[in-house]
């Protein structure tokens, strides 16, 4: 099982489900992708995120690749054509196909409106952005215990903007199989949005949890990927 975090944040998001899963007795990984987490090296944009993804699954013989929010872009593009992949699971991710980013994708989707995490946003002279905590309390983690939000809040990263305009290149969701997890709470990614990228999965369901299940509900999503990863082998 190999984790993939969104923007801003870092492998310790998936720490209950790490331990969870590993409890199961499901071999486990959770990814800082590069800049984040106790990661030395530069933020990266897609192109190079996806790569830090896949230098992963080259050592690896079967892997199911779960990603969450952004990091649906980094397993679309990293996980494409990998010949240990077994399986994608996006959570309340994004969902790209070759030619579309995170902001101009899903071009038949009808227009929603942007949400408070718009607005949480601190762009920076660098090329980077930084989100404002109490936005991020709000709209990432309104259902999630005090504990885990603190936590979270002190350990949000930077995350370069083109990360978020780089164009995919591949889509490893047309070739293996995909779970999408739909959350319907999410105050990040509006659930409308979610349902047009849920409809490029072959299977899909949904949680009434806000966009941080991991922390909301860690327990359903290792059920679910314990149950994909038995599945695989």
């Amino acid at each position: 099982m190999v984790l993939v975090h969104g923007a801003w944040h870092g492998a310790w998001c998936w720490d209950h489900v790490v331990e969870q899963l590993r409890a199961e007795d499901i071999p486990v990984v959770a990814i800082d992708l590069p800049g984040h987490g106790p990661s030395d090296a530069a933020l990266g944009d897609l192109t190079v995120d996806a790569a830090a993804l896949r230098e992963v699954l080259d050592g690896l013989d079967d892997a199911v690749v779960c990603g969450h929010s952004y990091g649906g872009a980094v397993i679309s593009e990293g996980a494409a054509g990998h010949p240990a992949l077994r399986h994608l699971v996006y959570v309340c991710a994004i969902v790209l196909d070759a030619g579309e980013s995170c902001t101009a994708s899903v071009p038949a989707v009808e227009a929603v409106d942007a949400t408070a995490l718009t607005s949480g946003m601190r762009m920076a002279d660098d090329g980077t952005m930084t989100l404002d905590p109490g936005v991020a309390a709000e709209v990432l983690y309104h259902d999630c215990p005090a504990d885990d939000v603190a936590r979270a809040l002190t350990l949000l990263d930077a995350q370069r903007m083109d990360s978020l305009q780089t164009p995919a290149t591949r889509a490893a969701w047309r070739d293996a199989p995909t779970t999408y997890v739909l959350c319907t709470e999410d105050r990040a990614i509006p659930p409308g949005l979610q349902r047009a990228f849920a409809a490029r999965a072959g299977a899909v369901v949904e949680w009434p949890t806000s966009h941080s299940p991991f922390f909301a509900r860690p327990e359903l999503l290792t059920a679910l990927l314990a149950d994909r990863a038995r599945a695989a082998t």
